[in-house]
């Protein structure tokens, strides 16, 4: 529970208002809507020549300790970068590669950090591999399986919604071994003996693949520290609820900014319809709706890793900024009348985007669920 004697508030640093800044003019630069549009067609999962930049600019290292070529910084400062990133519907391996890089600090031995941290500061690219088919958002919920073979570690099992697998330098894989759940790590000469197959999602700018596992052999030195898994596995899962609050909080701004130009340019009965009171208040509804998703989100950066308390401000701010981006999504496709049920409504691409971050690490009813269970 809340401790009320030590009043905790919302801190946001120096750092983090620079890299809000950098990042809100880089994305507004690099994801306009007709490049947002393109993704849906392209062939390549993201684009690799603003990832380099993103690389060039230190996004990839900001939560990595300085001794692996980091800042040294931590997730409170990413939630800055992701933030506008949902805004502008950006499209790139940044979350999945920063959940990676947790996943290695807070599970993985001395010589994967060595050998990987480095590379992901330079641009190697992440995914994570922990939903399976039966979409249980319990993680310690495996069917996927390591099995020993002498100094080796044989795999079996599928795992879906692993976003930008088919380019990843790394993936980290959750199995059952021995009963327990455990991490593998598997490189890209490891991953290329899976069977990688594309899949069809709901939200359509960024790349999701399913990994059919059985025939992948890895060397015991793969499997992360088995006496952290527990742990990483848990802390996984509310750097990823932070991380994905974060880009629905910045998609919630984004399409109320679509509804409020639309707003202000439509004309009925020779009036702009942001003129009718019918509109306007649901707009300011979600404007407020997405101001408190801010205070949820900032301060749940502010204390994630704090225990009972961080979890309890995580769980929060995902469940919030779930409803915040539906009721902002849905008002702008209503408000722009029939065109807004169609795809080429940019309202329709941030309902997606909400659809997909709502599913992800469980949605507002699965965390106000074990919520009602740790307040009351």
């Amino acid at each position: 529970m809340l401790d009320t004697n030590k009043r905790p508030t919302i801190q946001f640093s120096d750092e983090q208002e620079q890299l809000l800044e950098v990042a809100t003019s880089f994305c507004l630069d690099k994801f306009p809507a007709d490049r947002v549009r393109a993704r849906i067609a392209a062939a390549e999962d993201f684009d690799k020549g603003v990832w380099g930049e993103m690389a060039a600019l230190g996004w990839l290292g900001v939560a990595v300790p300085e001794e692996f070529g980091g800042s040294g910084l931590g997730l409170a400062e990413v939630v800055t970068l992701v933030e506008p990133m949902g805004r502008a519907l950006a499209g790139t391996p940044l979350v999945s590669t920063t959940l990676v890089a947790q996943a290695l600090l807070k599970g993985g031995t001395q010589a994967q950090k060595n050998e990987w941290l480095p590379k992901i500061c330079e641009g190697a690219i992440g995914a994570l591999a922990l939903t399976e088919p039966h979409g249980d958002w319990d993680l310690a919920n495996l069917t996927c399986k390591a099995a020993r073979q002498a100094d080796k570690l044989a795999l079996s099992g599928i795992k879906t919604f692993v976003t930008d697998a088919a380019s990843a330098d790394l993936t980290i894989v959750s199995v059952s071994l021995d009963g327990k759940p455990a991490l593998v790590l598997l490189d890209k000469a490891a991953l290329g003996a899976a069977k990688i197959e594309r899949e069809i999602v709901i939200d359509e700018t960024r790349r999701s693949y399913r990994l059919k596992l059985d025939g992948i052999t890895v060397p015991a030195s793969a499997l992360l520290d088995p006496s952290k898994a527990g742990a990483t596995l848990a802390h996984l899962e509310q750097a990823a609820c932070l991380l994905l609050s974060a880009e629905a909080c910045g998609g919630a701004s984004g399409v109320i900014d679509v509804t409020v130009e639309y707003l202000k340019s439509r004309k009925q009965f020779e009036k702009y319809i942001g003129s009718y009171q019918a509109l306007k208040h649901p707009t300011v509804d979600a404007l407020l709706a997405m101001e408190a998703v801010r205070s949820h989100l900032y301060f749940a950066a502010t204390v994630i890793g704090e225990g009972e308390d961080g979890e309890i401000a995580v769980r929060m701010a995902k469940a919030q900024s779930s409803d915040a981006l539906a009721f902002a999504s849905d008002r702008a496709i209503q408000f722009h009348g029939g065109f807004g049920f169609t795809y080429d409504c940019d309202a329709q691409l941030y309902r997606r985007r909400g659809i997909w971050c709502e599913a992800q690490f469980g949605d507002a009813a699965h965390h106000r669920r074990i919520l009602a269970d740790m307040l009351l």
